[in-house]
C-alpha cells in the first residue's frame, strides 16, 4: 500500500512526477476459454482455470513491483495494485524505461493468452486536480482499449495480425495448469525475471515477493484456499465437492461483484482518497474470503477461483456456496458501514451475487463459471444488493426468509415424516399463478387456505400445526383479503428439495 505521507516527502525532491496506470483487459474471455480443455480432461480443466485466474491476479501485483525493482526505485511509489489494474508514481526521467518494460511484458502476455489478454497503460504528469489527472488517464486508457490495431502494434507492441494454430494443449496451457495452478497454492513466494516479463513463477525469479494472508508492504496478499482431496495431497475435484454436499450431490460456482464500485472511485476528490479506498476493498476480498473459506463449515467444501479488487469467484458444494454468500454479504455490510460511513450515496456500499449449479457432476468448471457470470448480470440489471439463486432474484433480506422457510419444510419432511411430494404440491401454487397470469393473487384467502390445508393435512400435534401455520403465512403473505405468493417461497422449496434428496 502507498504510504502517502512518505510519498509526499519523497516526491518533493523529484524534478518531475508522472502517474502510470496499467490495466488488464480480456480476462473474462480468457478464463472461459478453458471450457474446451475441461470437457476432454476435467482435472486439467480445473487446474487450468485456477492457473489462469492466478496468473491474471498475480500479474497486477507482480508487474508494478517488478517495474520498480528493475528501475531501482523505492517500493513506496506503488500506489495500488490488484483487481485488474495498478497505479504508480514515477520520476519523469523513467517514463521511457517504464513504457519499454510494460511493452515487453505486454508482448508475452499476449503470446501466452493467444491474444485474449491485453495489457494497456496510461501515463500523465502529476499536475492539477485529481479529477483532471484521472480524466487524462481514463481518456488514454479508453483510446488504447478501443484501438487495439493501430498499425504499429499499439501499446502491446504486437503486429496487427498474428497467425494462431492449436493442435492440442499448448505450452502456455501447460504453464498455467502445471507451473501455476496447484503450485501457487503451496508456494510461500512468487518471482519475476526479465527473461520472461509476462510470467509469474512460484518461488523463483530475479525478484521475489512473499505471499501473505494479510496486507504487508513487502508481500503480496493472495486468496488461494482450495478444499483438500480425500487424501489431503491435492485440491479436491468438483465431483468430490459434489459428494460432500448435503442432500443432492451437486456443485456450483458463486460469483459476487460490488455495485457501482467504479462510480464510487470516480467520486473521490484526491489520490489520497483513491488509493486507500481501492486497497481497502482489495484487502476485504482477499483477507475475509480466505478466512471464511478456512472455517470448519467451508474448508472442505469450497475452493477460491479468484478474489479481485471489487469481485470474487468461488466453486464448491452447492449448500456451502449459499452459506458462504450469506456470510460474505453480512461481512461486507459491516465493512461498508464502518469504512464508507463518511461517503454519501449507496455506490460501492452494496454487493450482488449469483450462484450457478452444474447440471451434472462431470461438467466443465469454466461453463458453470460462465453461467454464474450471466446470472450475476441479470441480478445487477434487476436491482442492487441482490442474489440470483435457484432460478430467482432475491433481495438479501428475502434470502433470510427463504432459509427460514426451507428449515420449516425440511422439518415437516424429516420430523413428521411427510412425503417429499409435499414440495411438488406446494410448488404447484406458483405454477398455477404463472399460468393464470396472477389469478391466485386475486383469490380470497380462505380458498387458498383450504388448498393449503388439503396439502398439509396430518397429525394434530401442536408443533406440526405451528409449523404449518408459519409456512402458510410466510408463503402466502399476511394480508387478510388477498394472497400474493412471495418469491422467497419458491427458492425455499427448491432449496428444501435439494437438501432432502438422497
Amino acid at each position: 500500500m502507498l504510504k502517502l505521507g512518505v510519498l509526499k516527502a519523497f516526491s518533493g525532491s523529484m524534478p518531475e512526477q508522472i502517474l502510470l496506470q496499467g490495466k488488464i483487459l480480456g480476462t473474462e474471455e480468457f478464463l472461459l476459454a478453458g471450457s474446451a480443455e475441461g470437457r476432454s480432461a476435467r482435472s486439467v480443466g480445473e487446474d487450468l482455470l485456477a492457473g489462469r485466474s492466478q496468473w491474471i491476479t498475480l500479474l497486477c501485483e507482480v508487474l508494478p513491483r517488478a517495474l520498480l525493482a528493475d528501475l531501482g526505485l523505492a517500493r513506496i511509489l506503488l500506489g495500488s495494485s490488484g483487481g485488474g489494474q495498478f497505479l504508480l508514481v514515477l520520476p519523469g526521467e523513467f517514463r521511457e524505461a517504464a513504457e519499454n518494460f510494460l511493452a515487453a511484458a505486454a508482448r508475452q502476455i499476449s503470446d501466452l493468452s493467444s491474444a485474449s489478454v491485453r495489457l494497456i497503460w496510461a501515463v500523465t504528469d502529476n499536475l492539477g486536480d485529481w479529477a483532471i489527472i484521472r480524466k487524462r488517464l481514463t481518456d488514454q486508457l479508453e483510446g488504447r482499449k478501443n484501438a487495439p490495431l493501430d498499425g504499429t502494434g499499439g501499446p502491446s507492441g504486437r503486429p496487427d495480425f498474428v497467425p494462431f494454430t492449436r493442435d492440442g494443449p499448448s505450452e502456455a496451457d501447460a504453464y498455467f495448469a502445471r507451473d501455476l495452478g496447484a503450485k501457487v497454492r503451496e508456494a510461500s513466494s512468487v518471482g519475476w525475471s526479465p527473461e520472461d516479463p509476462g510470467k509469474v513463477t512460484p518461488g523463483a525469479g530475479k525478484y521475489t515477493w512473499q505471499i501473505t494472508s494479510n496486507l504487508s508492504p513487502d508481500g503480496i496478499m493472495l486468496a488461494r484456499h482450495a478444499a483438500p482431496s480425500d487424501d489431503g495431497k491435492t485440491a479436491a475435484p468438483v465431483q468430490t465437492l459434489a459428494r460432500r454436499a448435503q442432500g443432492r450431490s451437486i456443485w456450483g460456482v458463486l460469483r459476487g461483484d460490488v455495485d457501482n464500485f467504479a462510480l464510487r472511485l470516480r467520486r473521490v476528490n484526491s489520490i489520497e482518497e483513491h488509493v486507500p479506498l481501492s486497497v481497502l476493498f482489495k484487502q476485504f476480498f482477499a483477507g475475509e474470503l480466505e478466512v471464511l473459506c478456512s472455517l470448519p463449515e467451508f474448508w472442505r467444501k469450497v475452493s477460491i477461483i479468484y478474489a479481485g479488487g471489487d469481485d470474487f469467484a468461488v466453486y464448491g458444494s452447492w449448500d456451502a456456496l449459499i452459506g458462504l454468500a450469506r456470510e460474505v454479504q453480512r461481512l461486507f455490510h459491516r465493512f461498508t458501514e464502518e469504512n464508507l460511513k463518511e461517503y454519501p450515496g449507496a455506490e460501492g456500499k452494496t454487493i450482488s451475487m449469483a450462484i450457478a449449479l452444474s447440471p451434472e457432476t462431470y461438467y466443465p468448471l469454466a461453463a458453470v463459471y460462465e453461467d454464474a457470470g450471466r446470472y450475476l448480470d441479470l441480478a445487477k440489471a434487476a436491482d442492487k444488493d441482490c442474489i440470483y439463486l435457484l432460478g430467482r432474484i432475491l433481495e438479501w433480506r428475502h434470502l433470510a426468509d427463504a432459509a427460514d422457510l426451507k428449515d420449516t419444510v425440511t422439518r415437516l419432511i424429516h420430523d413428521f415424516r411427510m412425503s417429499r411430494q409435499l414440495l411438488y404440491q406446494l410448488r404447484s401454487f406458483y405454477q398455477r399463478e404463472a399460468l393464470g397470469g396472477g389469478e391466485l393473487e386475486r383469490q380470497r384467502t380462505w380458498r387458498v387456505q383450504r388448498r393449503f390445508n388439503r396439502i398439509l393435512s396430518g397429525t394434530r400435534d401442536r408443533e406440526f400445526q405451528k409449523l404449518r401455520t408459519h409456512l402458510i403465512s410466510e408463503m402466502a403473505g399476511r394480508k387478510p383479503a388477498e394472497v400474493k405468493l412471495r418469491p422467497a417461497g419458491l427458492v425455499a422449496l427448491e432449496w428444501a428439495r435439494l437438501v432432502t434428496e438422497v
